[in-house]
């Protein structure tokens, strides 16, 4: 059994991989920052850290005796007002949980990127071969993923790490259920036109948990899913809701403004808007993705999206998440 230091425990994709690492019989040390997520950690068996990623001197205590470091806490924000914080957590967080490891002593180090390190600059299909262009985008969570993974690359650490598209499956509780949440309130004001590629939650723990255990180090995995336009996936949540939806995309030029009108106003009333001009660039961009050679290397499955959206509304509607009823 091995010891692993793991943070982003208590978010999406770090809770499958704390439960995942678990039930491989691997020992879990997360790292927590408040009551509430220790409990979380302790349900699922783990045990919780009190730390942050600010403090590189409390992260190499916690992660001592522990054989790899699996690193999935990020800000993932889309508001400029945030650049500061996020930039902090992303970069400077992952360059502290490194130098950590280093110190500490730790022999592995398992990176969740983001398929936003290559940006929506790039065109076509993306795979491990296609040159990032985080570094160049004015969106800052793509700059603070690509400069992020950087420091990974560049470090002495043998290191894995992971690029997942747009991430679906039970336990969202803020990113693609926001959209489905507001599908069930038929509150949805649009629909972005770009394309996206749904990975399921379940299966990027699992490749991950694969990828250390197989010592893949040195290694970098796309990992995507069924590619569906964001009218295709909104109609889909529609009709498995019985709920209506808008029937056309947004045209991407009329979203941009409107996110602009909306960045405006934010500047006045300090209030974190509905869309940003940065969710606006993000959501009209076609995104293709490669994931061959996870699935050859390392078992990849890509779930197929009306099963991958079928589990995740019945765990929302087990969550009491939404109100319409269960179909007949």
């Amino acid at each position: 059994m091995s010891t692993v230091f793991l943070t982003g425990a208590s978010g999406f994709l770090g809770g499958h991989l704390l439960r995942e690492l678990l039930a491989a019989g691997h020992e879990v040390r997360a790292l927590s920052r408040s009551v509430a997520t220790d409990a979380e950690i302790v349900a699922a068996g783990g045990r919780p850290v009190h730390g942050d990623l600010a403090d590189a001197a409390m992260l190499a205590r916690g992660m001592a005796d522990c054989d790899a470091v699996f690193h999935a806490a990020a800000d993932t924000s889309m508001w400029r007002q945030h650049a500061a914080r996020q930039t902090a957590t992303n970069v400077t967080g992952t360059e502290n949980l490194l130098r950590a490891a280093e110190q500490a002593g730790v022999g592995a180090f398992v990176h969740t990127s983001s398929v936003s390190a290559y940006s929506h600059l790039a065109r076509g299909t993306i795979s491990e071969a296609t040159p990032q262009r985080g570094g160049e985008s004015w969106v800052n969570y793509e700059r603070s993923k690509y400069l992020a993974e950087q420091a990974v690359r560049s470090s002495a650490m043998p290191w894995i790490v992971f690029n997942p598209s747009h991430i679906l499956g039970p336990g969202d509780r803020h990113n693609w259920s926001r959209l489905i949440r507001l599908v069930d309130a038929q509150q949805l004001p649009g629909i972005p036109p770009g394309i996206g590629a749904f990975a399921d939650v379940r299966e990027i723990a699992r490749a991950q948990v694969r990828a250390w255990q197989r010592g893949r180090f040195g290694e970098t995995y796309l990992l995507g899913g069924e590619q569906a336009s964001f009218v295709d996936f909104v109609h889909r949540v529609g009709a498995a809701l019985g709920r209506r939806t808008p029937r056309s995309a947004t045209p991407a030029w009329a979203l941009m403004a409107y996110a602009r009108v909306l960045d405006g106003i934010s500047r006045l009333t300090g209030r974190e808007p509905q869309v940003t001009p940065e969710g606006a660039a993000l959501t009209s961009h076609h995104l293709q993705v490669d994931s061959s050679k996870a699935r050859r290397e390392l078992d990849y499955v890509e779930t197929p999206l009306d099963t991958l959206l079928s589990d995740t509304l019945v765990w929302m509607r087990d969550e009491g998440m939404l109100t319409a009823r269960q179909p007949a």
